[in-house]
Formats: structure tokens, sequence, C-alpha cells
């Protein structure tokens, strides 16, 4: 049965028995130092502006509201992930998968840990999430993608269901001729996505929200029908609604009021249905 949980997830997952989730999902603070803000804007209709929608009318976004949802910022951060990575292992079946999203700054250091947690022999993949997105420094180069660590429960057997993942265009169209290039490819290790649209209707306005189509490809691929994902730091609860798109169940949890109430708002229609 679905579930939202909120509260710190070191003492709800201790809760939960062993072996009870076939996907953990980890998408914790960064530890940017900075603060991640929630920002509410609307668009509002403005001959004098630059941005032009449908039909040449052109528009304007006004900002309604900036919230601090956390300050992304941990004197030392393995420490705070090490208890719930351990919980993560225990909690996963003997087939099912840890996906750990993070970036650049402390990807080194947490893969580290994992592999003292998981051992190395579980280790299956580096996945890279590129886009293109937002600001270009001048100084260095944009870093443009994060890293999603894959470790399994078991070294020899794991749940990959390869025909289930979605397709993508093959960069080179003209070098497979029509047929596969109508069928397109399979995904490799790195994966090209754009973020969430500051104005789709995908958006929910809360900071670091992750694109559901990187959330359905590990869902689909990772985990079958009537299984359970733990989406361990929930948010905006993207992984639950992957979960729940897909008939698989999902227990997300998040200390944050903010994120529980965007949660129960986006994820409403399943919970009513499985209550």
């Amino acid at each position: 049965m679905p579930q939202i949980i909120h509260g710190d997830n070191l003492p709800a997952m201790r809760a939960m028995p062993d072996g009870c989730v076939h996907l953990v999902y980890a998408d914790p603070p960064f530890n940017t130092g900075h603060a991640q803000r929630r920002r509410r804007m609307r668009t509002v209709r403005d001959d004098s502006a630059e941005r032009i929608g449908f039909g040449g009318r052109r528009y304007r976004e006004e900002l309604l509201q900036t919230a601090v949802q956390f300050l992304d910022q941990y004197d030392d951060i393995l420490e705070f992930l090490e208890p719930r990575l351990i919980e993560a292992y225990r909690l996963l079946s003997p087939t099912g998968s840890l996906f750990f999203h993070i970036d650049y700054r402390e990807v080194h250091y947490c893969k580290v840990l994992l592999d003292s947690i998981f051992g190395r022999e579980c280790f299956q993949n580096e996945i890279i999430w590129a886009y293109d997105y937002g600001a270009r420094p001048g100084r260095k180069w944009p870093a443009k993608h994060d890293t999603i660590l894959w470790y399994t429960k078991s070294p020899k057997d794991w749940t990959f269901h390869r025909a289930a993942s979605d397709r993508i265009p093959y960069m080179a169209p003209g070098l497979v001729g029509k047929e596969k290039a109508a069928r397109g490819k399979l995904p490799t290790d790195v994966w090209w996505h754009t973020i969430v649209s500051p104005t789709g209707k995908e958006k929910t306005g809360y900071p670091t929200q992750k694109p559901l189509g990187i959330l359905e490809r590990i869902v689909n691929v990772h985990t079958s029908k009537g299984e359970t994902v733990l989406d361990m730091f929930a948010g905006s609860g993207t992984a639950a609604e992957a979960a729940a798109r897909n008939g698989r169940d999902f227990i997300a949890i998040d200390r944050s009021k903010e994120a529980i109430a965007v949660m129960q708002t986006r994820l409403a229609e399943w919970i009513a249905k499985a209550s």
C-alpha cells in the first residue's frame, strides 16, 4: 500500500522489516552549502515583454513567493548518510537495487562509503545524467550532470527488465538504417534528459525536483509490477509518482512539511485508489 511518511528517514526505516522493498532511490542533499528555495511563479500577459508564446503573444513571469526549504550544508555528510545507507541495504530484497543520486562534489566519497556497505562486487554502474540548462560560469567548464550510482543487494542476481526501458534516438540515425532509427536505441550509462521545465505541467515548485522520465526508466527496468519502491529523501515525490504510474507501491519519506504537502497533492490520486 502506498505510504507518505513525515519525519526523519532513519527511525522510519529502522521500523521496517528486512527485505521489504525492491528498489531504494536515494537523492540526499548534495551538500552544496546553499539554501534551497521553493519559488512560486505566475505568467502574465504583457505586450512589452521579451518572452513570446502561442500566437505571438508576449508574457512575463511574476514571482509570487520564495520560501527557504532547507540549508543544504553538512559538516560531515558521510556521517549523516552512513546509518541510512546501512538501513537501505537491510531493507532491500535479495534481488533489489539501490540508486544513489548525487553530484560531483561528494560522489567520490559516497562511492567509497557505498562500497564499504554493499561491497565493491555489488557496484553495477555509474550513470551520468547529463542536461544542458542554466548558468555558464566564465572561469571553468559548466557543471551540467549528476551522477547516479547503482548497487545491487546480490553480486550475481538482480532485477533488470531490459525490454521495459524506453528508447532514445540514435545520434547518427543515417548510419543504422531507417528501421533501427525509427525504433531508437536502448540507453547507455550516459542519460541525456532535460531538467524539469520551469514552466511545464510537471513542475511542482519544489527545489531539486528530478524529471519523471529519469525515475520511470529506473522503476520500469529495476522492479516488477506490484513491488515496492522506497524513496528515502522523497522531496517532491517524483520516485513515488514513477512507481504509482507503473503499477508499483511506494514508500516516500521526508522530514519537510512543505515536501509532504506537495506529495499529498501530487500523489492523491493513487493514495485514494489504494484506500
